[in-house]
């Protein structure tokens, strides 16, 4: 495949037509539209739905953009990095994050980088279903406990654990009466808790008193002494360290590891691993307490 004839098709689909490419870049018209035509040749498909005032993205032809426009781009920053010496990341940087971090954390590190880096446009989509990277476009993903994937590649930046608390006025109950628990809604049915304490493994029977869609809500509810709750320790180490909410054990459950993941398959850009510098500068131990802390700061 022609790469230049490519870096022509990508340049036509981005500006929506070759008049408007070779406006916006000095190039003659008729130059793109023989070398795009050169490219739907060599692969033996249609690109382009040209008519008489617009012209359009075949199915084709969207894959292929979307495919290798992002790759074209890296390509590019990374040769006008290594001209200028590799000093600064610029570009876009377009990141998907889960709702809780985005929420606590998101906001005080995306000022802080971009005030580092005022080059780079940073993007941040706040989601917690999986997303391919590769077909909506994303440099960097953050998520919680990621399943494997042989296309991606990525580093442990955070780790939290999950522990059952409760206001101090709230009973814990004796001889395994349930007691009221604020729950996420769309979680897993729960009816108990199996936590580690001073005394050892205990289990807790639950009622459910409220069903609350996302975590931050479900600590203000337990805050205001609805009921008890399984919260990761770093949203509610403040309380526990003020005495508001007290500590009834570490829930059974596997480690909370936060992932910063990447395409295996794309040249990892100054601007993903400025990054992943900024995320190790921000949390250096990876542990509960420094998410608690920066949480609060």
């Amino acid at each position: 495949m022609d790469l230049l004839a490519l870096a022509d098709f990508n340049l036509v689909a981005r500006h929506g037509g070759f008049g408007r490419a070779a406006r916006a870049t000095g190039r003659p018209k008729a130059t793109l539209s023989r070398r795009v035509a050169e490219l739907e040749g060599s692969l033996g498909l249609r690109l382009l739905e040209r008519g008489t005032r617009i012209l359009t993205l075949t199915e084709e032809g969207r894959v292929l953009h979307a495919r290798s426009g992002a790759l074209l781009t890296e390509l590019e920053e990374v040769a006008a990095g290594i001209a200028a010496g590799g000093r600064n990341p610029r570009g876009r940087l377009r990141i998907s994050a889960p709702l809780l971090f985005s929420q606590t954390a998101m906001g005080r590190l995306a000022a802080g980088f971009a005030g580092q880096f005022p080059e780079v446009r940073l993007e941040v989509t706040t989601e917690d279903r999986a997303v391919d990277m590769v077909e909506e476009g994303y440099d960097l993903v953050i998520r919680v406990n990621p399943d494997p994937d042989d296309s991606l590649v990525g580093r442990i930046f955070l780790r939290d654990r999950l522990v059952v608390v409760a206001s101090p006025g709230l009973d814990r109950g004796v001889d395994g009466a349930p007691v009221p628990a604020v729950l996420r809604g769309g979680s897993d049915p729960v009816t108990a808790w199996t936590v580690t304490g001073p005394t050892g493994r205990v289990r807790i029977a639950v009622d459910p008193v409220l069903h609350l869609s996302s975590l931050i809500m479900v600590r203000d509810a337990v805050r205001a002494g609805a009921g008890a709750a399984c919260l990761p320790v770093s949203l509610v180490g403040r309380d526990l360290a003020a005495g508001t909410l007290v500590h009834w054990g570490d829930a059974d459950g596997p480690e909370i590891a936060l992932w910063a993941l990447y395409p295996s398959r794309r040249l990892l850009s100054a601007r993903v691993s400025a990054f992943l510098d900024h995320l190790k500068a921000a949390f250096p131990l990876g542990t509960p307490e420094e998410l608690a802390t920066f949480i609060t700061g």
